[in-house]
């Protein structure tokens, strides 16, 4: 290929996080227009199931680097492999995920490269024949738009910003990259890897968050056990905002917002939380919110589709109780 756009397909324990699959299919609308092909790279332990799972989402090229002790995201190796893979692609655009280890490689790739990059962007587009990032500031009150001087275009995408594609039919090519993982020459050694949280839904993957705020004070425990009992029944993530967080009710993990995570899922549902601007920065992409807050004058309800003006604390249980019987 003369012209390449390469994205990084993340994986955990293996599997490849699904985000990067609406990405892959991105990147090949972007080449159409470019005339570029699209390669996907896979760094792992056992990569074949994930290599054929890129080709059913489109992309021309998988780069398998593979070795037992790639199993993991360090982030020394996998920048070396991931610089490697864009020499030997042409890439003119390097993507990934904007998780934490898809922020630190696409970073890490730009300045070994000298690149342009665009973390945390929201869009992308071709205009006038170049690669263009979009991406939201200000708590979402403006859109800025990037534009890439460099050869090389490097950009760490936020997860749901398009659509999920659909696996089909296609022919591709895999490539195995020859890697030197000399353990010895790995600075960060990893003595034991223990995945937390097993079992709970992802917040920047998930298609439905419940959130709970400070509107738990009267009491934080019953709480955020009726907010976390409404996301098990929907089979959605547990939020918070960062009022409950700092007030202790609720692990940080599970902060939205500006000094939390991201997210835009199908459907958010607030309970007892205000609205305030740091807090509607994280989830005001929302496609659906719905608000429940016994202060019917909540900045909340201004973003809302749906409001129910109640105490979370009879709501809450209730809205429980009526899926449960729904969603048998």
């Amino acid at each position: 290929m003369t012209m390449t756009i390469l994205v990084w397909i993340e994986q955990n324990d293996g599997q490849a996080v699904s985000n990067c699959w609406e990405l892959l299919a991105k990147a090949k609308e972007l080449g159409r227009e470019l005339g570029a092909g699209v390669a996907a790279l896979l760094i792992g332990n056992d990569v074949g199931a994930a290599a054929q799972q890129a080709v059913s989402y489109g992309a021309d090229l998988v780069v398998a680097a593979t070795a037992s002790n790639l199993a993991h995201f360090r982030l020394q190796p996998y920048a070396a492999i991931a610089e490697q893979a864009v020499e030997r692609t042409g890439a003119v655009a390097f993507l990934t995920n904007a998780s934490i280890r898809g922020g630190v490689l696409a970073a890490t790739i730009a300045c070994r490269r000298n690149a342009g990059i665009a973390a945390n962007a929201t869009d992308l587009w071709v205009e006038d024949g170049r690669l263009v990032a979009g991406r939201t500031i200000y708590s979402g009150n403006i859109q800025a738009r990037i534009h890439f001087e460099s050869p090389l275009a490097v950009a760490s995408v936020r997860p749901r910003s398009f659509p999920m594609p659909a696996p089909a039919d296609a022919t591709g090519e895999v490539e195995n990259l020859y890697v030197d993982a000399n353990e010895d020459d790995i600075r960060l050694k990893i003595s034991d890897f223990r995945a937390a949280d097993a079992g709970e839904v992802s917040l920047t993957d998930a298609h439905i968050i419940v959130s709970g705020g400070r509107g738990v004070a009267e009491d934080p425990q019953k709480g955020f056990e009726l907010v976390g009992a409404l996301a098990s029944t929907m089979g959605a993530a547990l939020g918070a905002s960062r009022a409950a967080v700092d007030a202790g009710y609720i692990p940080y993990k599970h902060q939205v917002g500006q000094t939390g995570k991201t997210v835009r899922p199908d459907l958010y549902i607030a309970c007892g939380i205000s609205g305030a601007i740091q807090h509607l920065a994280g989830m005001g992409n929302s496609k659906i919110i719905v608000a429940i807050n016994k202060d019917a004058d909540a900045p909340i309800f201004q973003r809302a589709k749906y409001g129910i003006v109640d105490d979370l604390f009879k709501t809450v249980p209730a809205l429980t109780a009526e899926f449960s019987k729904r969603l048998k």
